[in-house]
Order: structure tokens, then sequence, then C-alpha cells
């Protein structure tokens, strides 16, 4: 294991220790970390190790959540919701990644985009099920406090960071990691050597959305009420991409700082410029990212280059 990867998961089990320090304001906001940190880590898969723009992010968010949603509306715990939304989610994303894949650049950008917009529309037709654009409401927990409650989402949500995070390592280091970069590199060089990229491209796919969908199920438990225009919102696909340029495209360790730094942005551009808040983190990110277009992993190189060097 290399020493980002250590690093890496050593930040997240320190953000477990949150509620030892923080009240429910504190846990709001480390529930919305490990939430942009999983939607960061989990669109790296496939825009970072195999180089696709994907904008699917949001889609497979707003499945995750409603397939969780109705499960319980329905009764059904969410120990049991939250796992069937990631699994649907993945063989949802694997199968359309086996058509969509086949495009590039920014067709593949389009075509992703599209699933946000044919989401919606299935949820807003499927009333009986769904609420169409009345919503969804989804049952409280029984007998829970808002420190118990805001605690239990909070863990919840840094379960799923937890196993992004090893998923992330795991498929780096492994063959599909290889596959993925080579198909980066140059696809067509990847099929002539025999690679099957279509099927390394549809797993990374699916991949990508299965934990993005599992969020997206904590997140409809969490707040309770969910509507296509909030868990179908572009954002959700946009955010992502920003967090990952910020940190560092393809380092799973910037992306995860990424992430964090986006949200601190976000909170205080928020707090301070609420009417004209979009505009202002807006300029913020562009200045980011133009003095450090390589992200906040190429601070590293650059002060190895300022170190002094002795003969």
């Amino acid at each position: 294991m290399t020493r980002s990867n250590i690093i890496l998961l050593a930040i997240v089990a320190v953000i477990a220790a949150l509620p030892l320090f923080g009240g429910a304001y504190a846990l709001r906001l480390g529930t919305m970390a490990c939430m942009y940190a999983i939607l960061a880590l989990s669109w790296n898969v496939v825009g970072g190790l195999a180089g696709y723009p994907s904008f699917a992010t949001a889609a497979f968010f707003g499945f995750g959540a409603y397939t969780c949603g109705v499960l319980l509306s329905r009764g059904a715990s969410m120990a049991f919701a939250v796992p069937v939304a990631g699994i649907a989610s993945f063989a949802v994303a694997a199968l359309l990644g086996a058509a969509l894949l086949r495009l590039r650049g920014h067709y593949f950008a389009i075509a992703s985009l599209s699933l946000i917009e044919v989401f919606r529309e299935l949820v807003n037709n499927a009333t009986d099920l769904t609420g169409g654009g009345m919503g969804l409401n989804i049952p409280l927990g029984a007998g829970s406090g808002v420190m118990s409650d805001a605690t239990f989402y909070f863990f919840s949500m840094w379960g799923i960071l937890l196993a992004t995070a090893l998923m992330v390592i795991i498929v780096g280091g492994s063959k599909l990691g290889f596959g993925l970069a080579c198909i980066r590199q140059n696809e067509t060089a990847a099929n002539m050597i025999g690679l099957n990229a279509t099927l390394y491209k549809s797993v990374a796919f699916g991949l990508s959305a299965c934990f993005v969908g599992a969020a997206g199920g904590i997140y409809a438990a969490w707040v309770h009420y969910i509507d296509p225009s909030d868990v179908f919102d572009i954002l959700y696909s946009v955010k992502p991409i920003v967090m990952a340029l910020i940190g560092g495209l393809g380092s799973p360790l910037g992306v995860l700082l990424g992430a964090f730094v986006y949200l601190g942005l976000e909170e205080v551009v928020w707090r301070n410029y609420i009417q004209i808040h979009s505009g202002v983190l807006g300029v913020l990110i562009v200045v980011l990212l133009l003095f450090l277009p390589h992200g906040l992993m190429s601070l590293r190189s650059r002060l190895l280059a300022w170190r002094p060097k002795h003969v």
C-alpha cells in the first residue's frame, strides 16, 4: 500500500472521531463532507482512472435515493434498503455502461448527462410508486432524538465513505485499475493487445455508481423527504468533477482533500455571501484552478522542487 493510501485511510479514520468533539451542526457538516467525498471518490474511478468525463453521478444519486426511499416507505429497514440501493445502482450502471461507454469524449459526456433527465422523467411519471413531482415522504425513525439522529446518519454516511475509500484503493492496485489506466492512455492500443475494454469500463461505471446510490439512500433517510428536483440536481454531477480537479485528478487522496476544501469554501461563502454565494464560490474555484491547474497534490512536487539541494 502506498503512503498516500495510508494517509487517505488515516484521514477517514480521524473523521470518525467527530462526534466526540462536535455538536449537531458539526455532525451535519461531517455528514455532508462524507457524502461529498463519496461522490468525488466514486467519480474518480471512471473519470480519473479511465479518463471518461461522466456526468451521471446525479442520476445514480437520485436513483439510489428513490430506491431506498420507496423501500423505507413500504416498511423495509434501512439496513436492507441502503445495500439494495447500492447493488441496484451498480447493476443498472453496468448495463447502461456497456452501451454508453462505446461513446467517447464529449459524446459520452452528453449521453451520461442525459441519464439525469431520463431518470427524473421516470420518477415524475411513476406517481403511484414515487409520488411524482409531489415528492416522497419517508417515515422518521422511531424514538430518535436530535443528537442521536445526527450521530446515526453521520456514522452511516461515514461507513459508506470507508467502503468507498477501500474500493478505490483496491481498484487502483488491481488488474482492473491497470486496465483502466491503459484505456485512459490509449484505448485503441488496449483493445489491440486483447484487453476487454467494454467489460473494464462497464465494471468501473458500475462501481462509480454503486456507492453513490448507497449515499443517496442514506441522504433520503436523513432528510425524510425527497423530490426529483432535489436528488436529481445536476450539481451533484458537477461538484464531484470540481472536487477532483481541486484535489488532483486521478489521486484518491487529492480527491478526498478536494472534497473537503470544496465543502469548506461552500460553507464559508454561503454564510457570508448568501445573496451572491454561487457567483463568489465560482470565482474562488476558478482562481484556485488557475493557480493550481493540477490540484492540491501538485503542491508536493512544487515544494520538493523548491527545496534547496545540498552538494
